[in-house]
């Protein structure tokens, strides 16, 4: 459904704004109380802010992992999906969340990617057909001067026509 809608939009839309208006206005990720708010033309970077509120504050007047968490979470695999096109298959692995110290003010997250790294992401999936690519991140406060978690994330990159030949196969 998101990908035909960000379709249509694609033809009045540039791509980065339909990538943060679409995740700030989509149910599933407004639940997380995190928001998109800067993503680069290219799709490179882009950054979360998950403000602290009554929404997500636990017992003890930080922000509740889970909504850190859920706020990182489908933020690389869309931001790829984007970037490298539909002649890929993009999954989310595998993700794991160390707590660092609690977040009692508004934290942040800057999901980057080089065009480096997008080169060598084709060429390892062109040579290998599909990756396990690891990536990791850190949510901070406003300036980065405070780590409250570090997040791993494993993402599947495949070649398309090679992972439907493989799901045949099973």
């Amino acid at each position: 459904m998101y990908a035909v809608i960000s379709k249509i939009l694609s033809k009045f839309f540039k791509q980065n704004t339909i990538f943060k208006h679409g995740f700030n206005i989509s149910p599933m990720y407004r639940r997380s109380t995190g928001k998109i708010i800067e993503v680069s033309e290219d799709l490179l970077e882009a950054k979360v802010k998950i403000p602290i509120s009554y929404k997500n504050k636990n017992y003890v007047g930080s922000i509740f992992g889970g909504s850190l968490f859920s706020a990182t979470d489908p933020v690389f695999m869309i931001q790829l999906m984007n970037i490298l096109g539909n002649d890929y298959v993009v999954w989310d692995k595998s993700a794991e969340i160390k707590f660092k110290r609690p977040a009692k003010e508004n934290s942040y997250v800057d999901f980057i990617f080089t065009k480096e790294e997008i080169v060598k992401i084709k060429e390892r999936v062109l040579e290998e057909k599909e990756i396990d690519l690891k990536k990791k991140i850190k949510i901070t406060n406003k300036d980065a001067s405070i780590i409250y978690a570090e997040v791993s994330k494993i993402i599947y990159i495949a070649d398309k026509n090679y992972y439907k030949n493989k799901r045949k196969k099973k």
